[in-house]
């Protein structure tokens, strides 16, 4: 393949909602540009882009995959152009957000059957946040149920004066046989790639007319003078428009839409190869990326002769292969053999071979330049997000904004043994996919697994099976209950054994009182050696000791203060196991006398959602014993819920909120404090515990 330079390279990260016909449009640019010799079918698990056996298995996007072909059209001559293939299901958005952040502009594809879906609306948003071009294309046209006028209505309601359709396809009942350019006002018959003018036929010209309006509303818009001449009723030429037109693009003031695009044929690709070369950017023409070099700001403008910088936005980790970071160039050269600074993990990488990859096929290269986009085997310490520069330029360039995971499970290994081979798993398959995290809950001793839904977890768990050969299972992560006392109790705690010599003997009264505090606090009161002072850490040590299982449900004890008043010793058979085993007596003596209650953690909840859907969201809340503490609007139609929810409610809320919202809605929880349980909720919780004997192990060291 050949050598390109940033002036002659288009990145463009294809997005779109779950099946709305990406990858199949992906596969027929391919084919159209020669680089692939067969359409493959997503059924049958042939087409570049879904190469992975998860992709496979379950037909849809799980990976982002990088797809470069090179197309050249008359005025323009011969382009590069890199396609970056997203998912568009909601558990892997993280992708998509890698995409976003390398690419200059975004194809957003929707079904001309289903229309304007949340994924669009989601893929809209991110391209707008980063200050993407935007362009539409609507696929499916030839199925019976497909409106082209429709979905461009939809785009219009949703994301306002920007979208405009560019071509009009031209329908034979279900056949597709031409379109209309809506840009110069021309009409084509497509026979065998063959295009033939045609009038606009007459039963099209209210369309075409609504359509170029459109245009030149979202023109008129990129310019005051010509807003203002619009405004007045003035008429704007098609030259001038068409002079305009390419920078209105560029700078996402129109958004155009394309359609006529069949499955299983590569009908109006060809257009849209040749519109995405005209009026998508190169990175050249796109804002400058903004960076440190040496700790000051620098703007990386794509220029071949910078310092070199490059950033890995994935990272695909193979149990044969090994690791493979794909990254972006943004400035300066990449060449093989050689080796290369990353300031985040401060150390030194180097660069072997250099590919460009399409799907699963590496391309071995002899250099990338700025803009272009390639892939390298074996970097040991680096990961997504990460930097790559010269070793003589500290240079950094911002990371990737990641989606926090919002769903966690704990993990049951299906065999023992395997808990080294998992962890090594989860470690490879982190680098791969940093939007699940691994942690291990050193109270409850479980792993927990956290990602973005349901299904998220579960690829996890097979990649870890397939890849790895660590089979393991999930459940709700156990949830980390308190207990504590509401009244204060006085007890004698004692001691005592005789087996033939020297004895044991521990005797000491403690008051247990609550207090606001988590830790306990062990304060003495003793007056005149009845209990001499060498005892006291033993006393505390065996309170310390027991307050990790409660008496109600064996959950660890806050929030309790214990003052040694009194007790008595003996001056041969006392020690300080038997102290310590008098407290411990005290405290299983004392704490079921003291009002004993369960606490439950409780965090604050935060969801952003449509204020159409607000009403939902409380409501749910409040089934899940919550608290709302704010309703507001944010703007753009969406609003605010904030609420105290207790932990043990949100099992599968991350789930919940997505079908409730239909994937509009996203949340954040953070811990924030502990609160009694109520009555019915505390019971079902001891009755539980205590079913599987948590008190009795508690108890069992403390007979005799």
């Amino acid at each position: 393949m050949n050598i390109f330079s940033a002036e002659n390279i288009r990145n463009i990260c294809v997005m779109g909602h779950g099946g709305s016909g990406k990858t199949s449009l992906v596969e027929a640019i391919l084919n159209k540009a020669g680089v692939s010799d067969r359409f493959g079918k997503i059924a049958d698990g042939t087409t570049v882009s879904d190469y992975d056996p998860e992709e496979i298995k379950r037909k849809i996007s799980i990976n982002l995959t990088v797809e470069p072909y090179e197309w050249k059209t008359e005025k323009i001559g011969l382009t590069k152009v890199n396609l970056v293939d997203t998912p568009g299901y909601f558990d892997f958005v993280g992708d998509a957000a890698c995409g976003v952040r390398v690419c200059g502009s975004a194809l957003i594809v929707i079904n001309a059957k289903s229309g304007v879906q949340v994924g669009t609306e989601q893929a809209f948003e991110m391209a707008t946040q980063k200050g993407m071009a935007k362009m539409f294309f609507v696929s499916n046209m030839d199925d019976e149920y497909a409106d082209f006028g429709k979905v461009v209505a939809q785009l219009k309601e949703r994301f306002g004066k920007s979208v405009a359709p560019f071509r009009i396809p031209i329908k034979d009942g279900k056949k597709i046989k031409g379109y209309v350019n809506v840009v110069s006002g021309r009409a084509y018959t497509i026979n065998n790639d063959v295009e033939t003018e045609i009038p606009i036929p007459d039963d099209m010209t209210d369309e075409y007319n609504e359509y170029h309006e459109f245009l030149v509303e979202a023109v008129a818009e990129s310019s005051e003078e010509l807003l203002e001449r619009y405004l007045e009723g003035d008429t704007i030429t098609d030259e001038e428009m068409r002079s305009v037109l390419k920078e209105s693009v560029r700078s996402g003031v129109v958004s155009p839409v394309y359609g006529g695009f069949s499955t299983g044929t590569t009908f109006a690709v060809r257009s849209l190869m040749d519109a995405m070369l005209k009026y998508l950017p190169t990175p050249t023409q796109c804002p400058p990326e903004l960076a440190e070099k040496d700790g000051e700001p620098w703007e990386v403008n794509s220029l071949n002769t910078d310092p070199m910088s490059a950033l890995v936005f994935k990272t695909v980790a193979d149990p044969y292969v090994g690791k493979m970071s794909i990254f972006r160039v943004y400035s300066g050269v990449v060449r093989p053999d050689t080796v290369v600074y990353n300031p985040i993990r401060d150390c030194n990488e180097r660069i072997g071979k250099l590919y460009m990859l399409r799907g699963k096929k590496q391309i071995e290269v002899t250099e990338l330049r700025a803009g272009d986009i390639g892939a390298v085997t074996k970097l040991a310490e680096t990961q997504t997000g990460d930097t790559l520069c010269t070793t003589n330029a500290k240079i950094v360039l911002s990371g990737i904004n990641l989606p926090k995971p919002n769903l966690s499970m704990a993990i049951v290994p299906k065999s023992k043994g395997d808990e080294e081979k998992i962890n090594s798993g989860l470690a490879r398959l982190r680098e791969e996919d940093p939007t699940f995290t691994v942690e291990t809950n050193n109270e409850t001793k479980e792993t927990i697994i956290s990602g973005l839904g349901d299904m998220h977890l579960e690829v996890i768990c097979s990649k870890l099976q397939n890849k790895f050969g660590a089979g393991i299972t999930l459940k709700s992560p156990t949830i980390p209950y308190r207990e504590t006392i509401r009244k204060s109790v006085k007890v004698q705690g004692r001691h005592k054994k005789q087996s033939g010599g020297h004895g044991q003997f521990g005797d000491v009264w403690i008051e247990f009182s609550p207090h606001d505090g988590t830790d306990l606090i062990f304060e003495e009161s003793v007056f005149g050696g009845a209990v001499p002072k060498n005892y006291f850490p033993a006393v505390e040590k065996g309170l310390r000791e027991c307050i990790t299982k409660g008496v109600l449900a064996g959950y660890p004890v806050v929030g309790l203060k214990a003052v040694l008043v009194d007790g008595s010793y003996h001056p041969v058979d006392s020690s300080e196991m038997a102290f310590k085993l008098a407290a411990a007596a005290a405290y299983k003596e004392g704490l079921p006398k003291a009002g004993p209650v369960l606490l439950e953690p409780v965090g604050r909840l935060e969801v952003s959602v449509p204020e159409s859907q607000m009403g939902d969201v409380t409501g749910d809340v409040n089934k899940r014993r919550g608290r709302i503490l704010d309703m507001s609007p944010t703007g753009g139609g969406r609003g605010k819920v904030v609420a105290e929810v207790p932990l043990g409610e949100m099992d599968h809320y991350a789930t919940d909120l997505r079908s409730m919202t239909q994937g509009r809605g996203s949340f954040t929880f953070e811990f924030v404090r502990y609160e009694e349980a109520p009555a019915n909720v505390a019971q079902k919780i001891i009755a539980e515990n205590n079913k599987y004997g948590a008190v009795k192990k508690w108890r069992r060291p403390f007979k005799g």
